[in-house]
C-alpha cells in the first residue's frame, strides 16, 4: 500500500514534466513559418549533391597557391595555439573558482561568475571583435578561440580541483608545509592528468570551431569554403568538407586514445 502511495506522486510528476516538454516542442514548431519549397529547389538540390559527391581532387594540393592541405594546416595551427593559450591562462581562474581553495564563499563565487561571463560570448562574436581590432586572419582566430576556451576549461579545471583527495594536502599541512608546497606536491600531481585530458577535449572542439571562424575571415579552411559556397563551386565545397571530416575524425581518434591513458 505504501509503495503504491509513493509511486503515485512520481507518476504525476513524470506525466506533468512530459506534458510540459511536449508543449514546449509544439510551441517551438508552431513558431516556425514554413512557406514551402521554391520552384527550383529540386534542381538546385540535385546540383549540390552532384558537386558534393564529385569533389575537386585537384584542389587537394596546388603548388602555385592556396589549397586544401594549407587550409587544413592553418586550421590545425589556429586550434593548437588557441588551446595552448587557454590551457595555461585558465589555471589561475580555475583555482579562483574552486570552492575548496578559499575559506570565503564569495571568492569562489566571483571566480565562477567570471568564467560564466567569459563563456557567454560565442567564438564567432569574439572573432568579429578581434577582426575589427587586429584585422582578418589567423591571429584573430587564435585570440577568439584562446579567450573563449578559458571559460569552459576554467570551469572543468575548477571541478577537478574541487574533487581532489584532501588526504595528501592535510598530511603535508600537518608536517608543516607551507601553502605553495602543498599546492606543488599535493594538488598539482592530482589534477594535472585531468587538466591534460580536458585540454585535449577542448582541442577537439576548437578544431571544429576554427573551421567555422574562417567563414567570417578569422583564418583557416573556412575562408576558401565560404568563397566556394558563394561561387556555387559545389565540387570544391565537397572536397573541403571531406578534408574537414577526415581531419576531425583522425584527431578525435588520437585524442580519445591519449585521454584514456591519462585518466
Amino acid at each position: 500500500m505504501n509503495q503504491t502511495t509513493t509511486k503515485k506522486p512520481f507518476r504525476i510528476r513524470f506525466w506533468l514534466v512530459a506534458i510540459i516538454i511536449l508543449a514546449i516542442y509544439l510551441w517551438s514548431f508552431l513558431g516556425i513559418k514554413f512557406e514551402g519549397l521554391t520552384e527550383n529547389a529540386g534542381r538546385d538540390f540535385a546540383t549540390i549533391l552532384r558537386g558534393l559527391f564529385n569533389p575537386d581532387w585537384g584542389y587537394v594540393y596546388m603548388p602555385e597557391g592556396e589549397d586544401l592541405i594549407r587550409g587544413l594546416l592553418d586550421t590545425l595551427a589556429i586550434s593548437i595555439i588557441g588551446t595552448f593559450i587557454s590551457a595555461f591562462l585558465c589555471v589561475p581562474f580555475a583555482f579562483w573558482a574552486a570552492n575548496n581553495m578559499s575559506r570565503f564563499r564569495w571568492v569562489s563565487g566571483s571566480g565562477k561568475f567570471m568564467l560564466s561571463f567569459i563563456r557567454t560570448f560565442p567564438e564567432i562574436i569574439m572573432a568579429i571583435i578581434f577582426i575589427k581590432a587586429v584585422g582578418p586572419g589567423a591571429y584573430a582566430g587564435v585570440l577568439a578561440l584562446g579567450l573563449h576556451s578559458i571559460g569552459m576549461l576554467g570551469k572543468l579545471y575548477s571541478e577537478a580541483i574541487e574533487n581532489l583527495d584532501l588526504g595528501p594536502t592535510e598530511a603535508l599541512t600537518a608536517c608543516g608545509a607551507n601553502r605553495l608546497q602543498v599546492l606543488w606536491f599535493a594538488v598539482i600531481p592530482q589534477v594535472l592528468p585531468h587538466f591534460f585530458s580536458f585540454a585535449l577535449y577542448r582541442f577537439e572542439i576548437n578544431i571544429r570551431s576554427a573551421s567555422i571562424l574562417g567563414l567570417i575571415g578569422a583564418g583557416g579552411i573556412g575562408a576558401p569554403l565560404i568563397l566556394a559556397l558563394e561561387a556555387r563551386a559545389w565540387n570544391r565545397v565537397g572536397i573541403i568538407l571531406l578534408g574537414i571530416i577526415v581531419m576531425v575524425t583522425i584527431i578525435d581518434i588520437i585524442s580519445s586514445a591519449i585521454r584514456k591513458r591519462l585518466v
